[in-house]
């Protein structure tokens, strides 16, 4: 069940004659050590909410208005999967699954024309664990880098892949923990490691590869007094952000009941704090000094990441429970945050003090995290609706379409290219 196309076809050099698929390999590697030079930083979108992890993307030129009349191609992607698209150049990776979670796939689309390059199933289950309804059993988002993608099925596979071929570079199959609902926290990249988190029902803890070899650098257990012992109030399904405080870089990894700050280098905690609940599956966002923290229990803090051990009482700028999201990640734009929450509705605050600007319903449910690109706001509801909004103290609605199927996954913006998967289908947006 591996089906590909060479790379040479994926940057369209069909002068090419037809040769051993060998000896296609060991060209395409070498072809591949040139492409530093053709992608340019704004044809990537490395991981989950992009290059810089806030779901920004300034530079792109979007159409205001989201439906089928900018739609340059669709495909269709088998399966159930909530990962969110990542993109190098003219390669789209995502992942997916079959409802049952008997099989776990990866795939890579041409940017250019929608045509799959490569579908390939990586895990064959014979006694899937459970997963909600709500989850998918293929949730996390890959990473990309140059030659390179990433991708994460929770305790089933943790894999690097080669671009060109879907090889596999290395795996590990050994990093477990009981999901318990299925699935969900992404990896991140950074600095030649991979960070995973492994939030389950049984034990937690953080874990650092070595992206060339995949083998452990550091792992930690979460050093987390829950105040209980049901497992399900354990369970979370972070991604991590690394920020830089005061010239020392830190890794903030939230989970359920508290978030921790690591040393990305040694794993040392650096410091610790506890707002309650469970199933955290937001991305931190760190603007104006403060570390934004939502989880899944529709509550969220803002802490100063400057103190060391437990900082719950000291810390702590301001939290609230009014209209926060419980999945999706925030937005910070000219200096005001921006959240959609599950109920539908889009909110702005003040970062400094959290007091509500403007809140307003625009949605019957959100799952997927917004972007800021060319200028305006991008919202994405689990029903297929698509909000467009121009950023700023009253609230100014540009456009409210509906497209596809819904939207679980977050959106990637490449150069003007904006790609949206909804639950069936794969599309690419542009003027």
């Amino acid at each position: 069940m591996h089906r590909s196309t060479s790379v040479f076809q994926l940057y369209g050099c069909s002068f090419l004659p037809d040769l051993s698929d060998d000896f296609m390999k060991i060209l395409s590697v070498c072809f591949l050590l040139f492409l530093p030079g053709l992608v340019s930083a704004e044809d990537i979108w490395p991981e989950y909410r992009g290059p810089s992890g806030d779901g920004h993307a300034t530079d792109a030129d979007l159409p205001d208005k989201i439906d089928d009349g900018v739609v340059q191609w669709k495909t269709a992607i088998h399966g159930k999967g909530w990962s969110s698209p990542v993109v190098w150049g003219k390669q789209i990776w995502l992942t997916t699954a079959t409802e049952d979670g008997a099989e776990l796939s990866v795939l890579c689309i041409d940017r250019t024309s929608g045509n799959v390059i490569h579908d390939r199933v990586l895990v064959e289950n014979e006694s899937p664990a459970f997963c909600h309804p709500m989850n998918s059993y293929a949730t996390p988002t890959p990473v990309i880098d140059q030659g390179k993608v990433y991708v994460h099925f929770g305790t089933y596979l943790t894999a690097c892949l080669d671009t060109a071929t879907c090889e596999e570079i290395w795996a590990r199959r050994d990093l477990q923990c009981d999901h318990h609902r299925g699935p969900a926290s992404s990896p991140i990249l950074h600095d030649g490691r991979l960070f995973v988190a492994f939030d389950g029902f049984d034990v937690q803890y953080v874990v650092a590869l070595d992206s060339e070899t995949g083998e452990t650098v550091w792992k930690k257990d979460r050093d987390i007094d829950y105040g209980t012992d049901n497992g399900d109030r354990m369970k979370a399904y972070c991604t991590a952000q690394v920020i830089d405080v005061n010239g020392k870089e830190q890794l903030i990894y939230p989970s359920a009941a508290a978030t921790i700050a690591y040393d990305p280098h040694t794993g040392e905690q650096l410091w610790k704090v506890y707002h309650e609940g469970m199933n955290a599956s937001a991305r931190p966002l760190f603007e104006k000094g403060l570390v934004f923290i939502t989880n899944g229990s529709g509550s969220m803090v803002a802490v100063r990441p400057d103190g060391k051990g437990d900082v719950t009482g000291t810390h702590i700028e301001w939290s609230d429970r009014k209209g926060v999201a419980k999945k999706s990640s925030q937005l910070m734009v000219d200096g005001l945050f921006y959240m959609n929450s599950d109920d539908g509705i889009v909110s702005c605050r003040e970062p400094e003090t959290g007091d509500i600007v403007w809140q307003k319903r625009v949605a019957k449910e959100f799952a997927a995290s917004p972007i800021f690109a060319d200028g305006k706001i991008f919202l994405f509801g689990t029903g297929g609706e698509v909000i467009t909004l121009r950023p700023g103290r009253k609230f100014d609605l540009l456009h409210e379409t509906k497209l596809g199927s819904g939207f679980m996954a977050s959106p990637a913006v490449v150069g003007n290219d904006l790609i949206l998967r909804s639950k069936s289908d794969l599309y690419l947006i542009r003027k």
